[in-house]
């Protein structure tokens, strides 16, 4: 038996790993029994930040870690395929039918025992009985303080920032325009569910991916410094807030200068406005956050204002004048071990080797990443559990590039990472065009990925079937 505390994405994918191959898990998930800050249901996997799983194309370090993903039979990019929505380049999912196919299929799963409880102390482990904490960012402050006592230092900590989410009823679609960035739509070999006619137009049907709310300079400065003047939320129990640069909320962007924004989040390169025919000042891009286009969500509008000024700050921005709010925007602590420090590259503790850590509690950041954590985490505790040797994949591939980021990186100032090209080991030949170059450093990685794949042990595997009958093979 293998114990898997956490039923987030990292915990979702190592269980299924585990029982995918023979062995009995049991998921242990805190909610409904206790809530969190952010969490709005009680299903396994729920998405609480963006819908986005990021860019889709092999060129893109994250996009060849889905597909390294897929390869190995991963349950969350499987049912995140299944569950997508149009977002140009990337991969993003409705989040409602993500979380609900993630459950039903581990529900489904005759080795799967799902426990509704809140753990509040560090299991017991060793070879046999692996147990894999994947407690996420949000993980209980009782739970905490074991971990800490664990590791023997504090938790690194960093404050994360979710955008909001507008009705799509109160978009006023006279002011926005549909596209995407270049004309970057969906891969066109993806199929996307076809809509229902009773449902309103979304972007497909439009010419693009996204709604576009355009700017001119004086709507800009008007926003910005709406921005930069609203009353933010205060971030309880620590003075000195660290936020995830990947994720900065719009009012820490704004205080970095008036064009900060306009060239992040709001850079209207590669759209041009058909009302007018020239390119915005800036743009407020808008993702549709479920498959009925009912909801969209604010592109890089992280923020940590309160709710009311939320409501007067971002109804100035053209086409959300009257916007109806589904979800506002909120900040949370991330925790995180300082995993070089304590852990292996296959996510397991150094100095316990029963106990296994995977997410964004173990140093990852991302979805992507943290669910692929999660999947070596459950192939290496199915591994220890059977006395088989294991080793992490090699550097070159995404997955162990991420890996050995998280084992190997200097302890002192660590923090977290998505997984980028820069982690890989260079070509010995690379191309001179950057594209070609990190073409071919997606071939070496699918290529090493088969190789390593091939070298573990073969065992019996026993699946779910699309969440529907078991089949064992």
């Amino acid at each position: 038996m293998i114990r898997v505390i956490g039923g987030g994405l990292a915990g979702s994918e190592a269980a299924w790993q585990v029982a995918s191959l023979g062995v009995p898990v049991t998921v242990s998930e805190m909610r409904p029994i206790r809530a969190t800050p952010v969490h709005q249901t009680d299903r396994l996997a729920e998405l609480v930040c963006s819908n986005s799983f990021r860019g889709a194309q092999l060129e893109n370090a994250v996009g060849l870690l889905k597909e390294e993903m897929r390869r190995l039979g991963s349950l969350v990019i499987r049912v995140a395929d299944a569950t997508r929505v149009p977002a140009g380049g990337a991969l993003a999912v409705d989040r409602e039918r993500f979380a609900e196919g993630v459950t039903d299929a581990l529900e489904a799963h005759p080795l799967v025992d799902i426990r509704r409880e809140e753990v509040v102390t560090i299991p017991e482990s060793d070879a046999l009985s692996p147990v894999i904490m994947a407690t996420g960012p949000l993980t209980s402050e009782s739970l905490s303080r074991e971990i800490v006592r664990l590791v023997g230092s504090e938790h690194l900590f960093f404050y994360d920032a979710i955008s909001p989410i507008v009705l799509a009823e109160s978009i006023n679609r006279t002011r926005v325009f549909a596209g995407s960035r270049y004309g970057r739509d969906t891969p066109g070999d993806t199929k996307l569910p076809a809509r229902d006619a009773k449902q309103p137009a979304g972007p497909l049907s439009e010419g693009g991916d996204y709604l576009n709310c355009p700017l001119d300079e004086s709507q800009y400065v008007t926003l910005h410094r709406a921005i930069v003047g609203a009353e933010r939320a205060v971030a309880h129990d620590f003075d000195d807030t660290k936020f995830f640069e990947g994720c900065l909320p719009v009012e820490v962007m704004a205080n970095r200068g008036l064009d900060t924004l306009r060239f992040g989040p709001m850079k209207p390169v590669g759209l041009q406005d058909p009302n007018t025919g020239r390119r915005p000042h800036a743009v407020v891009q808008l993702r549709q956050d479920d498959l009925a286009a009912e909801h969209y969500s604010l592109v890089g509008f992280q923020t940590q204002m309160k709710w009311r000024e939320q409501q007067r700050v971002l109804r100035l921005i053209p086409g959300l004048e009257h916007a109806e709010f589904a979800r506002f925007g909120m900040i949370h602590r991330n925790t995180y071990i300082n995993g070089p420090r304590v852990l292996g590259p296959t996510f397991q503790m150094r100095s316990r080797p029963g106990l296994f850590f995977a997410g964004q509690v173990s140093g990852v950041e991302g979805y992507v990443e943290s669910a692929a954590s999660g999947l070596l985490a459950g192939l290496a505790a199915v591994a220890t559990h059977r006395g088989f040797p294991f080793s992490a994949p090699p550097r070159t591939t995404a997955l162990g590039a991420i890996a050995f980021y998280v084992s190997h990186a200097n302890p002192v100032d660590y923090q977290p990472t998505n997984v980028a090209f820069g982690l890989f080991p260079v070509l010995d030949r690379p191309p001179r065009r950057k594209r070609a170059r990190r073409q071919a450093m997606a071939e070496r990685a699918l290529s090493d990925l088969a190789s390593w794949q091939a070298r573990l042990p073969a065992e019996p595997t026993v699946t779910a079937s699309e969440g529907t009958t078991p089949v064992v093979s």
